[in-house]
């Protein structure tokens, strides 16, 4: 696929990935052997790459994956590894990557595409925009006021069968969270910088109520438990969660989670003042097919009414216009054409369909523009868990 000067596809031989492994090389700060790792694990056929006249000169990796948004699990591509050689940074070529990589999407018919960006203003020329967050906490071990060790925890080994069926389990609940495919499970639970990962289950084998995985990290002289992954079923599971992690105070200093912004394990702690954020990132999505998106999802039960939209969308004039969201039991259809009372573009329609933001929040920045009754409608219909995920791509 060409646009302008430009040639968009997939490698044709690996030494065409190795090339670009040496352009991510150069722009994440990193040795070519672990970018040319990453590409091979998430396969050349996932890769694709810019060239001009034969020279590669960027490219990304597209990771077939699905969200979760109203207990729906809608097909999503994540996008990673996003890079152009820094002689042709401000030429016009990673938006020409972007757009043909969105083309591509579009006429797959994939409703949604999810980044975390290292540069927010390209990915909104892209139509992407911030839609849910990742958050990372941390508490001294010395802190945790929590003693509860009546739940059978043991070691388990690091097989992803062990793990997938809990992880969905809790994955369906929250909007936001992946439907993680092999190259995610792969990077949880292989060794990093030579140190171990541990995993442990909580209950018994025959009913366990969720999994920890962890690694424990040495910075200079002080420890930290790094939580790399968990899945907590029961107020028991998490009750059992932070009577394990205090059970490490002798010997580590500070455990450090991944949860949403406002994380409800710490309800379980008696004095949550001890706990800290160390990091927030707020992920960007795109909606790439507006008809399928709004119909993968699900939608709150009881609630039947229609939704009048216009979209404008610059980049893939296909996916905007007027049309009609019908929503009963729980179910969206999409038809063509109606009254446009809700009028968005669709970059902001990605935090509005995520539920980051309310619609009255995207209409105080301007963000949209409504009547009352499409207002108060839209609330209604995007209303759910604030959204986010534990892992990072």
């Amino acid at each position: 696929m060409s646009s302008g000067q430009f040639e968009y596809r997939i490698p044709a031989d690996y030494t065409e990935v190795q090339q670009f492994g040496q352009v991510l090389a150069q722009c994440f700060n990193s040795p070519p052997n672990d970018e040319s790792v990453y590409l091979n694990r998430i396969g050349s056929e996932n890769v694709r790459i810019l060239y001009d006249r034969g020279r590669v000169i960027g490219g990304l990796g597209l990771l077939q994956m699905g969200q979760w948004y109203g207990a729906a699990c809608v097909p999503m591509v994540g996008i990673a590894a996003v890079g152009i050689a820094p002689d042709y940074r401000g030429k016009g070529a990673a938006i020409a990557l972007m757009q043909n990589m969105l083309q591509e999407l579009h006429a797959q018919g994939r409703p949604l595409s999810v980044l975390y960006s290292a540069a927010q203003p390209l990915y909104r020329k892209a139509g992407y925009e911030q839609a849910g967050t990742l958050c990372t906490w941390k508490i001294a071990t010395s802190s945790i006021e929590l003693r509860d060790d009546s739940m059978p925890i043991e070691p388990i080994s690091l097989d992803p069968t062990e793990f997938a069926a809990l992880y969905q389990q809790q994955a369906q609940q929250i909007n936001g969270f992946l439907d993680r495919n092999s190259a995610i499970w792969q990077g949880l639970l292989e060794s990093r910088k030579d140190i171990p990962p541990y995993a442990y289950r909580l209950g018994t084998a025959a009913q366990p109520e969720g999994y920890i995985i962890f690694q424990q990290q040495c910075e200079g002289d002080r420890w930290r438990l790094v939580v790399k992954d968990w899945v907590l079923l029961t107020p028991a599971a998490v009750r059992r969660f932070w009577s394990f992690m205090a059970a490490h105070r002798s010997q580590i200093e500070t455990i450090q989670w991944r949860s949403a912004a406002i994380d409800t394990l710490t309800l379980f702690l008696p004095e949550q003042n001890n706990v800290k954020i160390r990091s927030l990132t707020r992920w960007m999505l795109r909606i790439v097919n507006v008809r399928q998106a709004l119909e993968a999802r699900k939608y709150p039960a009881g609630i039947a009414a229609e939704l009048h939209f216009e979209i404008q969308d610059p980049l893939l004039p296909a996916n905007g216009g007027k049309l009609i969201l019908t929503v009963a039991n729980g179910v969206g259809t999409v038809t063509d054409g109606g009254r446009g009372d809700l009028q968005i573009e669709v970059s902001s329609l990605s935090p509005l369909y995520t539920g980051l933001f309310s619609p009255r929040q995207l209409q105080g920045c301007d963000r949209l523009t409504a009547t009352d009754s499409a207002l108060t409608i839209a609330t209604q219909l995007f209303a759910g868990s604030p959204p986010w995920m534990p892992d990072h791509f």
